[in-house]
C-alpha cells in the first residue's frame, strides 16, 4: 500500500468521523483522538522505510545484473581465448619436425638422470673370522629422448672378499639392465634390450637398496631375474575405487645349457646363447622363451592396499630342443597403514635333462617389517627404527635343501642413508649356507 492512498484513506475517515451527530463525537475524548493519530503517523513513517528499503533493493538488483552481464561477457572472452590457443597448437603440432630438435646445448642434461644405490657389507659367520665381505655401487642412468621414448641402463660395480677360495679381492662390473622404452599411449609400453623380468615382483621393486634385509632371499637364485628380448607392459583402471590391473608380456632368449649338454648341471638362467665356449657359432636353443606376469592392486583406503599376482617363463633351454625350462611365480604383498608391510614369494620351476629326467625345483619366502614409529613412542631413535622378520626356503631338486630364519632392523640414519642388521639361523645341506650369519650393511640410495 502506497502512502498517499492511505493518506487520503485516513483524510476521509477523519472527514467522515467529523461529520457525524453529535452524539456519536462526544463519546470520542481527546486522548483516544491523539491516541489514533499517533498510530496513524507511525503506520506513515513504516510506509515511507518500506518505500526506501524498496528502492535500495532495486538498486542492488541492477548492480547484480550489469556485474553478471559483465561476467558473461568475460567468459565468453575467454572461452573465445582457449579455442584460438587450441587451434594455434594443433597447427603448431601438425608442422613440427619428425625428429627431435635440440632448441639449445643444455637440452641433453635436462634430459638425463642419474639413480641408483651403493652398500657396504660386514659378515660374521659361525666358527669363522668376521670381515667386509662386499662393496656394491649400482648407478642407473635414465635419459628422456622425447615424450615417447626413455631409455635406462643400470650397472653393478662389486668388490667381493674371495677367501678360502682364492687370494684378495675380486672386482667385477655388471650390466644389470639396459632398454629402451616407448610410451604407445596411458595404457601400453614397448620394452626392448636387457630387461629386468617381471617373474615376481622382487627383481623390479625390491632387489639392492631397496631390499629391507642385505641379502636376496635364497629361491630367487632358481629365476633368471634379467632377459635379452622384448616386452609389452602396462596397467588399466579396474572400477572406480581405485582397483588395478597391471600386466606385461614378454619374449626373451630364457635360459640355455651351458655347454650344450643338455645336462642338469649345465642349466644357465644367465641365457647365454648363440655362441659356444670355443667361439663356434651355434643357436643352444632352437625358440626363446615366453612369458608375462599379471597382477591385481588393490586400495582400500590411503595406505592400505593389497595387491596379488601370478606370474610365469616357458622355453626350450638345450641345443637339441627336447627339452624346457618353465617356471611359475605368486607373489602378494600387503600394507595396513604407513608402517607396516608383508610381502612374499611362492616359486616352482620345472626343467628335463639328458641325465637325472624331470628336475623340479621350488622355494617360497615372505617377510614382514614393522616400522616403530606407528607407536608413538617419545624415546630417542626409535621413531627412526624398522623391525623385520623373513623365512625363505629353497630346494634345487637335485638334492640341495636350505631353510633359513632371519630378523634384524632397519636403522634410517635419513630418508636415504639406511644402517641395517640381521642375524640368520640357517639349515640345510648346501656347503656354501653352513652355520649363522650375521650380516651389517651400510646403503645409500640416491
Amino acid at each position: 500500500m502506497k502512502r498517499s492512498s492511505l493518506m487520503v484513506g485516513l483524510a476521509a475517515g477523519c472527514a467522515a468521523a467529523l461529520a457525524l451527530p453529535t452524539l456519536a463525537t462526544a463519546q470520542v475524548s481527546n486522548d483516544d483522538f491523539n491516541a489514533l493519530k499517533k498510530t496513524v503517523e507511525q503506520l506513515a513513517g513504516k510506509v515511507q522505510k518500506l518505500e526506501q528499503t524498496h528502492a535500495a533493493d532495486q538498486q542492488t538488483h541492477q548492480k547484480d545484473q550489469a556485474q553478471i552481464e559483465q561476467l558473461r561477457q568475460k567468459l565468453g572472452e575467454t572461452q573465445t581465448t582457449a579455442i584460438d590457443a587450441e587451434k594455434k597448437a594443433d597447427a603448431v603440432a601438425q608442422v613440427q619436425p619428425v625428429y627431435r630438435v635440440p632448441t639449445d646445448s643444455g637440452s641433453v642434461n635436462r634430459n638425463f638422470m642419474i639413480l641408483g644405490d651403493a652398500e657396504f657389507q660386514y659378515a660374521k659367520s659361525d666358527e669363522q673370522h668376521g670381515a667386509f665381505m662386499l662393496a656394491d655401487f649400482a648407478p642407473i642412468f635414465l635419459y628422456r629422448a622425447g615424450d615417447n621414448i626413455l631409455f635406462e641402463a643400470g650397472f653393478d660395480f662389486i668388490l667381493q672378499n674371495n677367501a678360502p677360495a682364492a687370494s684378495g679381492y675380486t672386482t667385477t662390473v655388471n650390466l644389470s639392465f639396459a632398454q629402451l622404452n616407448y610410451l604407445v599411449n596411458d595404457y601400453v609400453t614397448f620394452a626392448a634390450g636387457s630387461m629386468l623380468l617381471p617373474l615376481g615382483t622382487y627383481s623390479q621393486r625390491s632387489a639392492g637398496w631397496l631390499n629391507e634385509f642385505p641379502d636376496d632371499p635364497l629361491p630367487r637364485d632358481l629365476l633368471p631375474g634379467a632377459g635379452v628380448g622384448a616386452q609389452l607392459l602396462g596397467s588399466v583402471p579396474f572400477g572406480a575405487s581405485g582397483q588395478m590391473l597391471t600386466y606385461s608380456v614378454f619374449g626373451v632368449n630364457g635360459p640355455s645349457s651351458a655347454d650344450g649338454t643338455g645336462n642338469a648341471g649345465s642349466l644357465d638362467l644367465g641365457g647365454n646363447v648363440g655362441l659356444r665356449s670355443d667361439n663356434a657359432v651355434a643357436n643352444l636353443h632352437g625358440e626363446p622363451s615366453g612369458g608375462g606376469r599379471l597382477g591385481w592392486f588393490i586400495p582400500y583406503k590411503p595406505h592400505y592396499d593389497l595387491e596379488l599376482g601370478i606370474s610365469g617363463e616357458s622355453g626350450e633351454w638345450d641345443n637339441a630342443g627336447s627339452h624346457r625350462w618353465s617356471a611359475g611365480v605368486v607373489d602378494a604383498s600387503l600394507h595396513l597403514g604407513s608402517f607396516f608391510e608383508a610381502k612374499g614369494e611362492y616359486i616352482r620351476t620345472c626343467y628335463g635333462s639328458d641325465d637325472l629326467g624331470q628336475i623340479r625345483p621350488r622355494g617360497w619366502w615372505t617377510q614382514v617389517g614393522y616400522k616403530l614409529a606407528g607407536l608413538n613412542l617419545n624415546f630417542p631413535g626409535v621413531n627412526n627404527l624398522e623391525l623385520v622378520g623373513r623365512y625363505d626356503t629353497s630346494n634345487d631338486g637335485l638334492g640341495t635343501k636350505t631353510t633359513r630364519y632371519s630378523v634384524g632392523y632397519i636403522y634410517y640414519l635419513t630418508n636415504a642413508l639406511l644402517f641395517e642388521g640381521d642375524y640368520e639361523f640357517r639349515h640345510g645341506n648346501d656347503l656354501a649356507l653352513q652355520g649363522n650369519q650375521l650380516v651389517f650393511q651400510l646403503g645409500y640410495g640416491f
